[in-house]
């Protein structure tokens, strides 16, 4: 019972998996939507603009309504702080505060760098996703390989053990045949579940489930144009850069907040209004010569700190020690940029460089098969000698599809690192 329970939830598991059939383009759109990663980042961003609304909040007028109602015995008592009221009202705002204005200003900034921070995260993504998508495309080019692979040793080896059964070859050769079968067999069961688990994390960064797949349908790489100086792009890398711009947003949180501790020196002026009933049943009217029911106050609340104490110097010291550390890290990122520009532009040469030998290696290795070809023909090439060649054939085809996704995948880094790869993805 347990078994056959356990077989209809495997079962049920299996139905509601998905496949699907994307493009590049349409893989990074819902990447950019969908995302975990996004999604949270966006979140976190709608959070920091929620800080603006409650920094804003003291310097908006806020009434609160109620009652003092109370019975007294002898002169009436203040209920907290007022006279006893069957009804009252009082309002509050923040006219004259320069803390606070600093605050809200480090609020809108600290908006602002979340922004960063979310199309940092979006940059990120629509890399990765591009990645996954070149890995997923290369490994169904490997299985398709791998599997000719596999019927070019399979033919071999019965070529191998039809020669060694009319003695025409040692036993020695029809073993050899084999271990390559299995060889091949091997790279195209490891190339199958490569694929598998690309089309599965490919989903995953969709947004889809571990169950689900995403097919790449692109026959085409991205041919993504990059910047054709390394000077450009570097000065297009430090203009576009989100963690750059993070850091000077956060720098500039940082000195509103000692702009902030500083302000604590400062006077303080409060709008105050209150509105308060008075009634009889409180015996007001017999302790006081003048009695009205209607009172009203209108005025500012002026504070003046006189001695603040030392917590002010030491708030200010650390916000100070912080954006030091915050310039540290910038001209840190800056640098690493700028290394990496360097880099990526070597490395791209190199991979331009492998691209052209693996491609002139392929032109070769066809041309020789095309001879053996030709031999066979005249009888001069035996099966077994076609069969070898095709095996080198299908070897220069691996390398020339890993030339050419390393170029791919080269640029696609240049453009992320320049701020031009989400466009180029559109």
């Amino acid at each position: 019972m347990f078994r056959s329970l356990l077989l209809l939830c495997c079962a049920a598991a299996c139905a509601s998996a998905e496949t699907y059939s994307l493009t590049l383009k349409q893989a990074v759109a819902r990447a950019l939507a969908q995302n975990p990663e996004v999604v949270m980042a966006r979140l976190d961003e709608q959070k920091a603009a929620q800080g603006i609304r409650l920094a804003r909040d003291p310097f908006i007028p806020r009434l609160d309504v109620g009652s003092g109602l109370a019975y007294t015995d002898g002169f009436p008592q203040s209920v907290e702080g007022s006279a006893p009221s069957v009804v009252n009202a009082k309002a509050n705002e923040f006219i004259f505060n320069k803390q606070q204005t600093y605050l809200l200003a480090q609020a809108r900034e600290h908006a602002r760098g979340a922004q960063w921070v979310t199309a940092a995260k979006r940059d990120d993504i629509a890399f990765r996703t591009a990645s996954l998508y070149l890995d997923v495309q290369r490994a169904a080019q490997l299985r398709s390989i791998s599997e000719k692979q596999v019927e070019s040793f399979v033919s071999v080896e019965q070529t191998a053990k039809a020669r060694v059964d009319a003695g025409y070859e040692l036993p020695l050769e029809d073993k050899r045949a084999t271990v390559e079968v299995k060889r091949a067999q091997q790279r195209y069961e490891t190339v199958q579940d490569d694929l598998d688990y690309g089309e599965r994390s490919l989903a995953i960064i969709l947004g889809y489930t571990a169950e689900d797949k995403v097919i790449p349908v692109d026959e085409e790489m991205l041919q993504a144009d990059v910047v054709e100086t390394e000077e450009a792009a570097l000065a297009a890398a430090v203009t576009a850069n989100k963690d750059l711009r993070r850091l000077e947003s956060a720098m500039i949180a940082k000195g509103l907040d000692a702009k902030a501790a500083k302000a604590q020196r400062l006077p303080r002026v409060d709008l105050v209004a209150e509105y308060a009933l008075f009634s009889t049943f409180n015996h007001l009217n017999e302790y006081y010569q003048k009695f009205q029911k209607n009172n009203t106050e209108l005025g500012v609340a002026i504070s003046v700190p006189l001695l603040p104490g030392p917590a002010i110097s030491a708030q200010v010291n650390q916000a100070l020690e912080d954006t030091a550390k915050l310039r540290a890290e910038y001209n840190s990122t800056k640098n690493q940029i700028e290394l990496n520009i360097h880099q990526q532009y070597q490395q791209l040469r190199k991979v331009q460089t492998a691209k052209e030998l693996a491609d002139a290696d392929l032109d070769y290795a066809r041309e020789a098969l095309s001879v053996v070809m030709s031999q066979m023909k005249e009888g001069r090439a035996s099966l077994r000698q076609l069969e070898e060649a095709r095996v080198v054939e299908n070897e220069k085809w691996l390398a020339f599809y890993d030339a050419q996704f390393a170029a791919e995948r080269a640029r696609l880094a240049l453009l992320k690192e320049t701020g031009a790869l989400i466009a180029a993805l559109r």
